[in-house]
């Protein structure tokens, strides 16, 4: 590979984030409008605090309350670093960083491709591949972890065989920062483990072997939690201090869920084991087996990319031998079973599609030489000629950069955020009918909302009229707002009956979001 490849590479690599950026003015979705205005708390010196709840699993007992209690931070350091740097604290200094980084993207999977292939035209066949990113391109230029974990994970697979000896240290300080990211970020330090292990090059059956194990592997491995602990160990403190657990306590009460609603319940007690256990094993099942067919869609689309799915496994198997092979194949069914069998709302709901973003270079590296493999297999039999190694490839890419373009059009252009707009539209009747800014409002997502009034927030909580009337006198929240399509069953009469209870007092409704001033005793 030729510098100006990657050069090239660089370069469209941040056109498509930046056209896409243009018609996204917003975050437009819970997770990247949560890492968005916690990192604008980090830029205006509020520290790792949030003035909103989205959930209540951590049992909040008020407002202002610690960040990232169920999120992990390092979107949001990202998010405040582009503020920090501008000088400014629009949402277009907020995403700088990510379209930058998602520019790195491309460049890292060719240089990832190469490294398998020692082949320039399948390296960048890859790269191309990564700028026409086809289910990522929508979420690349917003605050949130795919770019990050696209780099974190391909860095991670590019380094792992290497023999130099401050590799374990670094897969450890990688592993920490996918960690810092999101939670799952953990199963990586479990595969830079892997990674040390099977680099471990002594048999079982030399009378060395134990010799060999405390000379090499034991020093590794403790430079592996040493880098972890570089970049987690002041997080891992934090929690402890804060909550006595080393990871964030909102998480813990997943295992849990009878249903996704219940990330939502209040109180945080009301999801319990016994509550699970209760439920029966049909339901648990049933749960699981419909997150199987959500992740499996998951792999085959966003993350096989449909067209390049069997290309990706003909690349996998040719390279089965590669220690980054065995690392990635092992990392990703792993992630696959505790999305779909541990965790399967969280899983269903966009964890795997999150925490896969790791995989992805990998995987766009390996999918130009399964078709490379195709077409020396076919060629054998008779077919094509040898252009076929620019042409198939080129088909490839084309094709992608369609289907890229298609979602784009479809899922950015068509609208990007148009419910959270409506906060805006909102938040005006409320100041009309006099509204202070102190006074609190449940919503179905608190981020977007504070985004467009500044006062606190607090999300709509799973349950009934009673169950909202505790959290509002709770946290302090004076109007309640509830959305077409965002609510739940036991309150859903509150919402087509709008005066059919008298402690929720009806103002009135904004493009099918109906307000209520809260009454309470």
């Amino acid at each position: 590979m030729k510098r100006w490849h990657y050069v090239v590479l660089f370069l469209a690599g941040l056109l498509v984030p930046y056209l896409v950026s243009r018609f996204q003015s917003v975050p437009g979705y819970m997770d990247a409008d949560y890492y968005f205005t916690s990192g604008l708390q980090l830029a205006q010196g509020r520290g790792f605090t949030e003035p909103y709840l989205w959930n209540y699993l951590d049992d909040p007992q008020g407002l202002p309350h610690p960040s990232h209690t169920y999120w992990m931070p390092l979107a949001s350091i990202v998010s405040a670093l582009g503020m920090w740097l501008s000088g400014q604290t629009a949402y277009a200094a907020g995403r700088l960083p990510f379209i930058l980084l998602s520019a790195f993207v491309p460049v890292l999977t060719a240089a990832l491709a190469f490294d398998l292939s020692r082949q320039p035209r399948l390296a960048l066949t890859s790269g191309l591949l990564a700028v026409f990113s086809m289910y990522y391109a929508p979420f690349l230029p917003v605050p949130d972890n795919y770019a990050l974990f696209m780099l974190l994970g391909g860095t991670f697979l590019l380094l792992a065989p290497r023999p130099q000896k401050w590799i374990p240290l670094a897969l450890g300080a990688l592993a920490g920062a996918m960690t810092l990211a999101r939670s799952d970020g953990l199963l990586w330090l479990g595969l830079a483990g892997l990674a040390v292990w099977w680099n471990f090059p002594v048999s079982f059956k030399e009378s060395n072997w134990a010799e060999e194990f405390a000379r090499k592997v034991i020093p590794s491995g403790l430079l592996l939690l040493l880098g972890y602990l570089l970049i987690m160990g002041g997080w891992h403190y934090r929690n402890y201090t804060l909550f006595g657990t080393l990871m964030p306590p909102g998480s813990s009460r997943l295992l849990w869920l009878e249903t996704y609603n219940q990330t939502f319940a209040y109180p945080a007690s009301s999801v319990t084991r016994e509550g699970f256990l209760r439920a029966g094993f049909s339901a648990a099942l049933q749960d699981r087996l419909t997150a199987l067919k959500w992740n499996a869609g998951t792999m085959l689309a966003p993350q096989g990319g449909i067209f390049l799915f069997p290309f990706i496994l003909t690349g996998l198997w040719t390279l089965r031998g590669q220690l980054r092979t065995r690392l990635a194949v092992t990392g990703w069914l792993i992630l696959f079973a505790v999305m779909t069998l541990v965790f399967p709302f969280a899983g269903m709901r966009g964890s795997f599609l999150h925490a896969g973003a790791a995989f992805q270079p990998y995987w766009w590296a390996a999918a130009p030489l399964g078709l490379d493999v195709v077409i020396t297999a076919a060629r054998r039999r008779g077919m094509f000629d040898e252009n076929a190694r620019l042409v198939f490839p080129s088909m490839l890419v084309i094709l992608a950069a369609i289907v890229t373009a298609y979602l784009i059009a479809s899922r950015v252009m068509g609208g990007w955020g148009a419910e959270s707009r409506v906060y805006a539209e909102v938040e005006q009747r409320l100041l009309e009918d006099g509204a202070s800014l102190e006074v609190g409002v449940i919503v179905r997502n608190p981020p977007a909302y504070y985004l467009y009034s500044g006062r606190p927030v607090m999300a709509l909580p799973y349950g009934d009229e009673e169950t909202i009337l505790q959290v509002a006198e709770k946290f302090g929240a004076g109007y309640l707002i509830l959305e077409k399509g965002g609510t739940f069953e036991a309150i859903q009469d509150l919402y087509d009956h709008p005066q059919s209870h008298p402690s929720f007092f009806f103002l009135g409704e904004v493009n099918d979001a109906k307000i209520y001033r809260i009454l309470l005793p």
